[in-house]
């Protein structure tokens, strides 16, 4: 499997965040196993495919707290998680803040939104 393929694999999953992409649907895609996929994706990015999903879902709910005025609980459910304490826990645990400190910091840096 080609770098462009794995590269093609990660933006897949970037585009279709919303979508709660699973593997089987990312290895239909480009078309070869599940298992095969994973493999390789794996060894080519470092992460397990959950990890990177992880990962993306958070990186999407951060900019939509950034730029949005949305609930967070929406924000939250739009990007997969069960609960806003199960995205709150997240966030925190990436960022060492609430979402509510996260999107004050981030307006204040941005000027984006009205307080």
């Amino acid at each position: 499997m080609s770098a462009q393929t794995i590269e093609s694999m990660a933006k897949w999953v970037e585009n279709n965040i919303t979508e709660n992409p699973s593997l089987r649907d990312m290895s239909s895609y480009v078309g070869y196993s599940p298992y095969y996929c994973s493999a390789k994706f794996h060894e080519h990015m470092g992460m397990t495919y959950k990890q990177f999903l992880a990962q993306c879902r958070l990186k999407a709910a951060a900019y939509d707290l950034c730029m949005s005025n949305d609930k967070i609980t929406d924000i939250a459910f739009r990007y997969g998680y069960s609960s806003s304490e199960a995205f709150s826990r997240a966030l925190s645990q990436a960022f060492q803040c609430s979402p509510r400190q996260y999107r004050k910091t981030c307006v204040a840096a941005l000027g984006r939104l009205s307080p």
